[in-house]
């Protein structure tokens, strides 16, 4: 939105034209900031509650620095997912206070340090690596203003490991599940837990984990009926999906 739009909007308002309240409603679906490769949509936080968010797969370090740039610009939280070190050098030349979390394969700009959340998210990984994953959904989950803590090497096939953290575990207002393998881990935590759990089946395992398809079945038929399952690999969306839950 330009300066004039918001200030014939404001006069509206001013006015008596609009209610703060339309006047908000037509912010939500203002135009996008067209950058000719991308369409960068500012007022994504006013419709969905947070800003958009990159997905650096697929675009060249320029594409991601531009972006990142531009929404950076808003005084938001920045987060691009699934980056590499190239994509972070050419965000971090345009922006000093940007920041690489190489496990995560992500790049955060912290500027809002406001908590959203009403409780805690739990994020959980059945093996170590697992890791990656989850803490693609920490990351997230802690810059859409969650309070997060992480339990991590605790699957089944040591089950005393999960059961030393189920105290802090039923603290939790929700929780993220991170398993490849059988994906066995949610049925196990969604048993244990009376909040929602958020299954993330990971590509990790042998053959015939058909790169995190079999842990997606197995959740999909998980008997807990707290779980709910998204994407293999996607950290991004499980932390997403928690962070509405934890701000109801």
């Amino acid at each position: 939105m330009n300066a004039e739009a918001l200030k014939k909007l404001l006069t509206e308002v001013r006015k008596g034209k609009l209610s703060p309240d339309q006047a908000l409603d037509r912010l939500r679906h203002m135009p996008f900031e067209d950058l000719d490769f991308a369409k960068v949509d500012h007022h994504r936080s006013l419709r969905a509650g947070f800003p958009e968010v990159i997905l650096s797969s697929g675009k060249s370090p320029g594409q991601v620095a531009e972006i990142f740039v531009k929404l950076a610009n808003q005084k938001n939280n920045v987060l691009a997912t699934r980056a590499t070190p190239k994509h972070f050098a050419a965000v971090h030349k345009r922006l000093r206070k940007a920041e690489y979390r190489e496990l995560a394969r992500c790049i955060v700009l912290a500027q809002n340090p406001t908590t959203y959340g009403k409780g805690t998210v739990a994020v959980v990984s059945a093996g170590t690596s697992d890791i990656p994953v989850a803490e693609e959904a920490v990351v997230t989950a802690e810059l859409m203003g969650n309070s997060v803590e992480h339990y991590y090497d605790v699957g089944v096939a040591g089950i005393h490991r999960l059961l030393a953290h189920s105290k802090d575990l039923m603290r939790a207002r929700v929780a993220i599940v991170c398993a490849g393998m059988e994906g066995a881990l949610p049925s196990v935590v969604g048993g244990l837990l009376r909040v929602p759990v958020i299954a993330v089946p990971t590509s990790v395992g042998y053959g015939a984990s058909f790169k995190g398809l079999a842990a997606l079945l197995g959740m999909l038929n998980s008997c807990a009926s707290n779980v709910s399952v998204v994407n293999i690999d996607n950290g991004f969306g499980a932390a997403y999906v928690a962070s509405l839950i934890n701000r109801l």
